[in-house]
């Protein structure tokens, strides 16, 4: 049967506007069953708090459970991994972190690329670190603490939570930029290094205000600035690092994922309902108890921040030789 040249056109248009009327169709009706959400972190803390609010949000707003699944495992690789794995339908998210732009420099053997095999949804929440010293440093302030430093080369050991994470590449990072010697003295984890921080067998600590808010009212460590480009609203007579070391920034940062080839259609309605929860007044109150600031912004904004931090960390790593254990 030979059709005519006008119909067999009108046919040909209509069946190459089926995939993308049925990937509308899909993300319109996404998601239709429950959707796991890969978090990093043990459960209880803040980070485990932070996700399963924004899970209970979505969960409300589109009808499904967005069950929060927790592999509290070193690194964060093992995790990634899982979701880049995962089949691109919107079913399996990843809690994206600061680890990850760190990650991609300091091992050198993933199976997968960040950049290239995720794709950034939405940013959730930004969380500055303190940096503390103990009251036996006879520095009150940044400069103080930089002309110390430069007087003593090599003899303040700087304490971190392990080698290649987010404490040890900031203090490398205010090594750097402002012209110090500290000697890192790498620990399994945060708690050991306050530890030994109060005691005094180390001198200096980027750690997060939530553990170190109470000792620092206390007297028993003294802060001397927050790490964030500005001022944390939980220590707000704390000044920031880049107010005398100008351009220094170090954060904590948290936001969702999705494999690579997920449908943008798909992408778009989780960050808009993303954004939805974080211009909510008491979603805004209950990540500022945490700690944190909001981060919103569109996928483009939150690729632009992650392909940024893995830019910065990278060149610290390589600058400051840091290689895994």
């Amino acid at each position: 049967m030979k059709l005519p040249r006008r119909k067999f056109f009108h046919l040909a248009a209509a069946a190459a506007a089926l995939p993308a009327v049925s990937r509308l169709a899909r993300a319109q009706d996404y998601p239709t069953r429950p959707v796991r959400w890969i978090v990093g972190f043990a459960p209880g803390g803040g980070v485990d708090i932070m996700a399963r609010l924004i899970g209970q949000w979505l969960s409300e707003r589109l009808g499904q459970p967005f069950v929060i699944e927790n592999r509290p495992v070193a690194g964060t690789n093992i995790t990634t991994q899982v979701v880049v794995s995962a089949p691109p339908d919107g079913y399996t998210l990843l809690l994206v972190n600061a680890a990850n732009a760190i990650n991609a420099t300091f091992y050198g053997n993933l199976n997968f690329n960040f950049l290239r095999d995720i794709a950034p949804v939405a940013g959730i929440m930004r969380v500055p670190s303190v940096m503390v010293v103990n009251p036996s440093v006879p520095a009150k302030t940044i400069p103080e603490f930089i002309a110390y430093a430069k007087a003593n080369p090599g003899k303040i050991n700087m304490a971190s939570g392990g080698i290649g994470g987010p404490s040890h590449v900031s203090g490398e990072l205010f090594n750097m930029m402002a012209g110090v010697s500290m000697v890192h003295v790498p620990y399994r984890g945060a708690g050991p290094a306050l530890v030994d921080l109060l005691g005094g067998q180390v001198q200096v600590l980027f750690n997060s205000p939530p553990a170190s808010i109470e000792y620092i009212k206390a007297g028993a460590l003294r802060a001397l600035a927050v790490t964030t480009a500005t001022r944390a609203e939980a220590l707000p007579d704390i000044p920031t690092v880049g107010e005398f070391v100008p351009g220094y920034e170090a954060s904590q940062w948290y936001g969702v994922g999705v494999p690579k080839d997920t449908p943008t259609e798909i992408v778009d309605k989780l960050s808009e309902e993303i954004n939805a929860g974080l211009a909510d007044a008491k979603m805004k109150v209950r990540l500022a108890d945490l700690g944190g600031t909001v981060l919103a912004g569109s996928p483009a904004d939150f690729a632009k921040l992650i392909a940024d931090e893995t830019e910065k960390w990278g060149n610290v790593i390589r600058a400051a030789n840091i290689k895994p254990e």
